[in-house]
């Protein structure tokens, strides 16, 4: 199938087929005039990137689980559980950060607020 017919399958943009073409995490076969071709297996592949990129992985970070699904092997699955272990300690630390940046707005919105109310105090 052609790049527009995997795009019609998956949900998924011709641009973001291509990147993913791009990072080596799709490949396809090219005709004589250039046109990539597709397999129905890649359908399932750019359904299984969606679903990693849906947990937030970046294209680098897929890249490095893809030996898993590619050349399946306990060294590869290590690798991998290792791999996904780190993104999510990552993400919890930006959470964590995320979280006092929130945390440091509210108090600047209550000093607000206090001081809206004194002036507003001050005014009667």
């Amino acid at each position: 199938m052609r790049i527009g017919e995997l795009s019609a399958r998956t949900g998924v943009s011709v641009r973001s087929l291509r990147y993913y073409e791009e990072q080596g995490l799709l490949r396809s076969t090219r005709s004589a005039s250039g046109q990539r071709h597709y397999t129905d297996q890649d359908v399932e592949r750019v359904e299984f990137l969606q679903r990693l990129y849906a947990a937030g992985l970046s294209s680098r970070v897929i890249a490095d689980l893809l030996p898993c699904v590619d050349s399946p092997s306990a060294e590869h699955s290590d690798a991998a559980l290792e791999r996904m272990t780190q993104e999510r300690d990552r993400l919890s630390r930006h959470i964590a950060d995320l979280i006092g940046t929130r945390d440091a707005l509210d108090g600047l919105i209550d000093l607000t607020r206090a001081y809206r109310e004194s002036m507003r105090a001050a005014a009667r």
